[in-house]
């Protein structure tokens, strides 16, 4: 069983623990406290963050900066790819910008994964506003490190 299945206890407790992995994980995310990104879902593979365009985002276009919109992007990608346990890491990223977003507009970045295979996976994550307009898109290759999430030093 994945853990995507729709029916049995193995899919409600795969749901559980990669939500409270995900929920452990932002818990200690500084930048995303910062920048008031909240963690909306998150599921085996999966995850959805929600943030709101302050004025002290945007470029000098009037727009919000790109750098803001790909951390969006990757906030959701680092959730999706650490439900499944042992921490896991970007190895590279990429993102294409659609359409602008504004100043106030609320935008939703929701992660999935596409590809896992050993230590690596693929994942993609589309930003949306509010109404639905897709803003920009994003694909992010994780390398996992295999071990626990948080470790001392």
């Amino acid at each position: 069983m994945t853990g995507t299945e729709t029916t049995g206890t193995r899919t409600v407790d795969a749901e559980r623990a990669a939500r409270q992995r995900a929920e452990e994980l932002y818990a200690t995310d500084r930048t995303c406290a910062m920048l008031g990104i909240a963690l909306k879902d998150a599921g085996p593979g999966r995850a959805t963050v929600r943030m709101r365009v302050a004025e002290t985002m945007v470029n000098g276009h009037g727009t919000a900066h790109g750098g803001f919109l790909f951390l969006l992007a990757d906030a959701a990608f680092a959730f999706a790819c650490n439900t499944h346990g042992p921490a896991t890491v970007a190895q590279g990223a990429q993102v294409t910008f659609l359409r602008p977003a504004e100043p106030g507009d609320e935008l939703t970045a929701e992660a999935v994964e596409r590809s896992r295979f050993g230590r690596s996976g693929v994942y993609d994550a589309t930003v949306r506003r509010s109404d639905g307009t897709v803003i920009a898109e994003f694909r992010g290759q994780s390398h996992m490190l295999g071990r626990p999430v948080r470790q001392s030093d």
